[in-house]
């Protein structure tokens, strides 16, 4: 809770205990003089922090407070008596109303994410691309080409100035809402999230280039929900490219005011036989896969002059390395098959296009929630569910039978690359989406079982950790011992030194 909301709030406390606990006599001063102060702490409240729809109701009874104590006081005069009974009702309509109050800024707060634990400054600059070879197959137009917005956070120069927006692109606020089943304007205050990096600033003199690093969202998901992992790689000397995959986010807003949101829901039916959800997830991580080649492309572009930019060799081209989070990690293993890529991280996704390829043979990690480990371990101990358990999930035996199938080629394709000094380990207590910011925009994630037991904070420090470790092994040759870390269960590989 920022300071003068917590103050506006406490002032609206005082101003409803001063009318219930002091006698009519007594109350025209002191309400009066509170809620003068109370109207102040509006109006600052307002012009430094912004206000939201959160307090809506402390900025009314604020204003109703001032113009029944003003009147009073300069009148000296009350209103006509109010009976006991609307009077009782007005202030119990008055307490839940803070109540309320209290409960919506807890549930949506205006967080701070945690800061980068690098020794860079880290800026952030976003580019569009399009891709004159590939079709739009997802978009409505027929001749559309597939458009890209991808933001970059990298190593900066110590500056001076603002942190850029967490989310700098507003109006993709209320899809961001809608997409987890919430009210359009829930998450407008969002807007004064700050982010740890500055917008455009100059690339950091202290290397002549640092390693590329691409990653990519999960399904309806967004390239701003990636930021902390971004800023704290970007902060060790990384450039971290995260692309933000056009109609398989909850929305993307480009240059000229466009938006698109997710369209690629519409592959995935309960009415489809599992061959069918299967082509179309192989159908959906091809262009994917495609979105990461094709970046990769520009950067290459980018470094030699061909597109203008102030990272014109500074990208170390040599050393590049790739991780996403769910089918954005699928697509991180997928894209590693291009030679280019050296290394990657597959954060709690289930992988893609299995029969497409032999094994991996570069070094990859995979990081996975408890629940996601729990499903593999049922196939590696060969443990079919119960009538009880299909019933439970609303699935059939037939099903899952196929996906276990598949699960035992993925575990496959999992211990060729540990074999290649890879890695495969879980977190206890977390659930899918604590690979992502999104544990910190809400508690009620957690409350609901969306997000998992353990707290942001310690799942952020974990995963972040782990994914710098093993870039920075692979990548820039040095790592260091994470055996002290608890939560973590390594089930295939060793703890690298």
């Amino acid at each position: 809770m920022r300071l003068f909301e917590l103050l506006l709030l406490l002032s609206n406390l005082g101003l409803f205990a001063l009318t219930v606990g002091l006698k009519k006599g007594r109350r025209r001063t002191p309400l009066f003089a509170l809620s003068g102060i109370a109207t102040l702490l509006l109006v600052i409240h307002g012009t430094v922090e912004g206000y939201r729809i959160q307090l809506l109701f402390p900025y009314c009874i604020t204003i109703l407070f001032l113009v029944i104590s003003g009147y009073r006081y300069l009148k000296k005069t009350g209103f006509p008596k109010i009976p006991r009974f609307m009077l009782g009702s007005v202030y119990t309509a008055i307490a839940i109303m803070l109540v309320g109050t209290a409960g919506l800024l807890y549930a949506f707060p205006v967080f701070r994410s945690p800061e980068p634990t690098g020794e860079y400054q880290v800026g952030t600059q976003s580019f569009h691309f399009v891709d004159a070879h590939r079709e739009e197959i997802f978009g409505e137009a027929s001749d559309g080409k597939r458009e890209l917005m991808v933001q970059v956070w990298y190593p900066a120069q110590a500056g001076t100035g603002k942190y850029a927006p967490f989310i700098p692109d507003t109006p993709i606020l209320r899809y961001m809402a809608e997409n987890y089943g919430l009210p359009g304007f829930l998450f407008q205050h969002l807007k004064y999230v700050s982010s740890h990096s500055y917008s455009r600033a100059e690339v950091s003199s202290a290397q002549i280039s640092y390693p590329l690093i691409l990653a990519n969202p999960g399904n309806g998901s967004s390239r701003f929900l990636h930021t902390s992992q971004a800023e704290n790689i970007a902060s060790h000397g990384y450039i971290v490219a995260v692309i933000d995959p056009t109609y398989n986010t909850f929305a993307t807003e480009f240059p000229d005011g466009r938006i698109t949101t997710n369209r690629t829901n519409e592959l995935f039916s309960p009415s489809h036989d599992y061959q069918t959800e299967r082509g179309n997830r192989d159908k959906l991580g091809k262009v994917l896969t495609g979105d990461v080649a094709f970046v990769l492309d520009q950067f290459e572009l980018i470094q030699s002059g061909q597109i203008p930019s102030h990272f014109k060799g500074r990208i170390d081209l040599n050393h590049v390395g790739v991780f996403g989070h769910s089918i954005g990690g699928a697509t991180a293993y997928d894209a590693s098959f291009d030679p280019r890529i050296a290394v990657g991280i597959d954060l709690d996704g289930g992988l893609y296009r299995l029969r497409d390829r032999e094994g991996l043979r570069k070094p990859f990690m995979f990081i996975n929630s408890e629940s996601y480990y729990e499903k593999l371990k049922m196939v590696m101990d060969n443990r079919a569910y119960t009538d009880e358990e299909l019933h439970r999930m609303s699935s059939t035996r037939e099903w899952e039978d196929q996906v276990a199938a598949d699960k035992k080629l993925e575990l496959e394709r999992m211990r060729d690359a540990v074999n290649e000094g890879g890695q495969l380990l879980y977190i206890e207590n977390t659930e899918h989406l604590n690979f992502t910011d999104v544990p910190f925009i809400s508690p009620i994630f957690k409350m609901l079982g969306i997000t998992g037991k353990i707290t942001p904070e310690r799942s952020n420090t974990v995963i972040n950790a782990y994914m710098l470790d093993f870039f920075d092994m692979y990548l820039k040759n040095q790592g260091v011992d994470l055996g002290h870390y608890s939560n973590v269960m390594i089930f295939m590989g060793r703890r690298h030194i």
